[in-house]
C-alpha cells in the first residue's frame, strides 16, 4: 500500500476513495479499497490506496483521536508512505474538535509539522481564500451549514476555528503564495514547521491550486483535507505503482433495491422531492419513532411491497422543523433513535434480499454500514462527483451519499449505474 487515508465518516471515505481511484486528467488512479472500520487482517495484495472509514466526526474528541491513531497504526503496517486525514469539505466540527485534536495527534505520531490543512474542493463549490471557506459564492457561516444539526459552522475563518481546537500554533499559506506553485508552497510549509506551527491552513480556489498543493506534498508523511486534496497525489507515486482505472471490469449488480435518506441538506431535500414525482416514498415522522409507534417491519414492508419502483424512505426535513424536534426531544436522542431505526431497516432489508442500497447522509450511512457488518468495499464507477458505487462479495452494491452531493435525479441514477446501466439523456429509463 502506497497511500493511506483515515476518513472521519463513511460518505467522506467513499468521496476520497472515488477521487483517488478515478485519477485526474492524464493521471491514472490508484487501485483503491475502502475499509469499513479498522481491519483485523492485512490489506489485499493489489491495494495501492487504502481508505479506512471511521465514524469519528461527531463523537468526543478523545475517542476520535484514539480510533484515528489505531487506524494509523494499521495503515503503517501495510507499508503506507503517506497518510491523509480526510474530513468534510465544509470542515464540519465544533470549537472542541475533532479536526484539530485528530490532526495534531496524527502529526505527533508521525513527527510532522507544517501539515497541510485544506478542505477546498472547487469542483463541489468549496473554495478557501484568505483562510475563509466558501460554499459557492457565500462564506461558510452564511450557508445552510450554519444550521447543521450536529456541527453548525458559525465562522468561515478556518484559522480562528482551528485555533479553538488546537494546542499548537496554527499557520497559514495564502493564495498569493499558492499561485506561485508547488515549490513556493513547500517552502512556506517548511518555514511554518521551523516556527513550530503544526497545522497550516492553505488557500485553494481552483483544481490547479490543489494540484500544486499535491506537488508540494510529495514525500511528506501527513496532510489533511477534503477529498479534493487527493487530486494531485496519485501522480506522486507514478514511478512505483501499477494503478488501474477505477470501475474497470464492473458488470453491475442486479436485484431488489431500496433508498434510505436521513440527511436534511438542501440538496437531499430537492432530490427527495424530485424522486417523489416518479417513485413511491415513505416519510418517517420523528414523533412516531420517538414514541415507538413505528417499527422496523412497517418500513421494510413498504420497501418490499414496492420492489422494482425504486422505493425511498426518509426522515429528512427542513432545518426549522429539525431544530424544533431537537428542542423537544434532545439533539443526540433524535439522531440516535433515527440512526438505530435506519440501521435496523437496512439490516432487515439486506437479509430479505435487497442487493442495491442507496443511503443519503453521513451519519445515516455510518449507522447503516456498521449495522451491515461489512469489512471492505471495492470502488466502482462514479455516480456523481464524490460518490462511487461500492461493492462487496455478497454481492451487494452500495452508494453512500453525503447530504449536499449529487444531481437532482441522483437516486434513480445511482440504482441504474449500480445495475450496470448507463444514463440515457435526461431522466433514466
Amino acid at each position: 500500500m502506497l497511500l493511506g487515508v483515515i476518513a472521519d465518516d463513511f460518505t467522506g471515505a467513499s468521496d476520497i476513495a472515488n477521487t483517488i481511484a478515478k485519477g485526474y486528467r492524464t493521471t491514472a488512479g490508484l487501485s483503491t479499497t475502502q475499509f469499513l472500520g479498522i481491519p483485523n487482517e492485512p490489506a489485499p495484495g493489489d491495494c495501492e490506496a487504502g481508505v479506512v472509514a471511521l465514524k469519528t466526526r461527531s463523537i468526543p474528541a478523545a475517542e476520535a483521536v484514539a480510533q484515528s491513531l489505531q487506524a494509523l497504526s494499521w495503515l503503517r503496517k501495510q507499508g503506507c508512505r503517506q497518510i491523509v486525514f480526510k474530513y468534510c469539505s465544509t470542515f464540519d466540527s465544533t470549537p472542541e474538535g475533532n479536526i484539530g485534536p485528530v490532526g495534531e495527534a496524527l502529526a505527533s505520531a508521525l513527527g510532522a509539522k507544517g501539515v497541510i490543512v485544506c478542505p477546498a474542493f472547487p469542483g463541489a463549490g468549496r473554495t478557501l481564500y484568505q483562510g475563509n471557506l466558501f460554499v459557492g459564492d457565500v462564506p461558510l457561516n452564511e450557508s445552510s451549514l450554519r444550521t447543521h444539526p450536529l456541527n453548525p459552522m458559525t465562522d468561515s475563518d478556518l484559522r480562528r476555528w482551528l485555533r479553538l481546537q488546537s494546542q499548537e500554533p496554527v499557520g497559514f499559506v495564502p493564495w498569493r503564495v499558492v499561485r506561485n506553485g508547488g515549490n513556493a508552497i513547500r517552502n512556506a510549509l517548511d518555514e511554518a514547521a521551523r516556527q513550530g506551527e503544526v497545522l497550516v491552513v492553505v488557500d485553494a480556489i481552483s483544481d490547479e491550486d490543489l494540484l500544486e498543493i499535491g506537488e508540494a506534498a510529495a514525500g511528506v508523511p501527513l496532510l489533511t483535507g477534503g477529498s479534493g486534496i487527493a487530486l494531485g497525489l496519485a501522480r506522486n507515486f507514478a514511478a512505483d505503482r501499477s494503478a488501474r482505472s477505477a470501475g474497470r471490469g464492473f458488470e453491475g449488480i442486479a436485484g431488489p433495491e431500496a433508498i434510505i435518506a436521513g440527511s436534511c441538506s438542501q440538496a437531499t431535500l430537492q432530490q427527495i422531492a424530485y424522486h417523489a414525482q416518479y417513485h413511491p416514498v415513505m416519510p418517517i415522522a420523528v414523533e412516531t419513532v420517538m414514541d415507538g409507534a413505528l417499527d422496523v417491519y412497517a418500513v421494510t414492508d413498504f420497501v418490499l411491497a414496492h420492489g422494482g419502483r425504486a422505493p425511498l424512505v426518509y426522515s429528512s426535513d427542513t432545518p426549522e422543523k429539525v431544530a424544533a424536534l431537537q428542542d423537544r426531544y434532545g439533539r443526540e436522542t433524535v439522531a440516535g433513535r433515527l440512526d438505530n431505526l435506519f440501521a435496523a431497516v437496512a439490516r432487515e432489508l439486506v437479509s430479505r434480499g435487497i442487493r442495491r442500497l442507496v443511503v443519503a447522509g453521513g451519519e445515516t450511512s455510518g449507522a447503516v454500514v456498521s449495522a451491515l457488518d461489512l469489512d471492505a468495499l471495492t470502488i466502482g464507477p462514479e455516480i456523481a462527483p464524490g460518490v462511487p458505487v461500492l461493492t462487496n462479495k455478497a454481492p451487494l452494491a452500495l452508494a453512500l451519499k453525503s447530504g449536499n452531493f449529487g444531481q437532482q435525479d441522483f437516486f434513480e441514477r445511482a440504482l441504474a449505474i449500480m445495475e450496470g446501466k448507463l444514463p440515457e439523456g435526461g431522466r433514466l429509463t
